[in-house]
């Protein structure tokens, strides 16, 4: 049986999750990235942005003389982090083994599935559309280069599939800085051969890409000829789960602070709760009003999982700190070493005394 390999992803991740909080901004042009008046660049665009001309990483104010029209937005890294860990945390709730592609992508491989790949690609789509708001579009081919390029080529029903067989149809006809790799520097390099679309650069062959390209020249080929066995690499699970806050008000009260590191370690716990984790280790991140940065960690012997064991530790970790006697700005908890936690369970039971 041949893979298959499901490629999701929000498109346009930070304008579209901007849309998504600000409905004023819905069918707008948006270009989301550095300060204008600092040379910032486009880190993000809508598609009405792209389609009149904006590119990503062109200087902020280029992208407003080509598209007048669109509203500027300041990179707002916290807000895309907040609703990343939200989009994979609905994600995860599917089946399949998840390897997660910048903020607002991943790949699954659906292989095993005990549904069609069609029928997994509209459940991902309807949940994190109901849960967050955000469309989804999705791509379905035997490798994860050509899943990717399906789900950027998706039509209005939110996913492409392309059958074995059928992706040199697919990939001939894009331009060649659809291959990964493939910048201006080196499109430029292979336009000088005389190729500007992929089924070009499979026509020049092996030998002469390696020659002109050497490895690079090599992997580009294979890309273009759809030769991609990169595996997902994931888990069903996620490496780590974090929250933070902003503090108001009283920022070096001792109780304000233990009342907040209690709130984070209830969310972080029904989180783990949700998804049947436990945590082997917790860390601790204080940002001061000076815009100084402390931060603990502690592996544990064993794992954690209730509010109460994740708050003890912090508060443990917090005594390591100078907060108190140093204004805080923000607190922050994080839980890694993650595992299932029957898994955890039965590693503990191992070392367990017997009665």
């Amino acid at each position: 049986m041949s893979r298959m390999i499901l490629f999701a992803t929000v498109p346009c991740f930070y304008a579209t999750v901007e849309a998504s909080q600000r409905p004023d901004l819905r069918g707008r042009p948006i270009i989301v990235g550095g300060d204008p008046r600092k040379r910032g660049l486009v880190q993000s665009a809508s598609r009405k942005a792209l389609d009149a001309g904006v590119e990503l990483d062109m200087p902020m104010l280029e992208a407003l003389r080509v598209c007048p029209k669109a509203r500027a937005l300041r990179t707002d890294m916290p807000l895309y982090r907040e609703l990343s860990r939200r989009l994979f945390t609905c994600l995860r709730r599917g089946s399949g083994r998840l390897e997660s592609f910048g903020l607002g992508a991943a790949w699954f491989d659906v292989t095993d599935a005990s549904e069609a790949p069609e029928a997994f690609a509209e459940a991902l789509r309807q949940r994190v559309r109901e849960e967050l708001g955000l469309p989804l579009t999705t791509g379905i081919a035997a490798s994860k280069f050509v899943a990717r390029l399906a789900a950027e080529e998706a039509d209005a029903s939110g996913c492409r599939r392309i059958p074995e067989g059928g992706e040199a149809a697919f990939l001939q006809p894009l331009p060649v800085t659809r291959l990964e790799g493939v910048g201006r520097k080196t499109a430029a390099a292979l336009a000088e051969f005389g190729a500007q679309t992929i089924g070009d650069v499979v026509g020049l062959g092996r030998a002469r890409l390696e020659q002109a390209f050497g490895s690079h020249g090599l992997r580009i080929h294979s890309l273009a000829c759809a030769q991609d066995a990169a595996p997902v690499r994931g888990s069903r699970y996620p490496q780590s789960l974090s929250r933070e806050v902003t503090l108001r008000g009283e920022r070096g009260d001792r109780a304000v602070l233990e009342e907040q590191l209690q709130e984070l370690a209830r969310n972080l716990a029904d989180e783990l709760e949700r998804q049947g984790l436990s945590a082997g280790r917790v860390a601790l991140k204080i940002r001061y009003l000076d815009q100084g940065i402390h931060s603990r960690s502690r592996a544990l012997g064993g794992s954690v999982a209730t509010t109460s064991q994740i708050h003890e530790h912090a508060l443990a970790l917090l005594e390591k700190t100078q907060a108190g006697s140093r204004p805080v700005r923000g607190l922050g908890l994080q839980l890694s070493r993650l595992a299932p936690a029957a898994e955890a369970d039965r590693q503990l039971d191992l070392f367990s005394p017997r009665h």
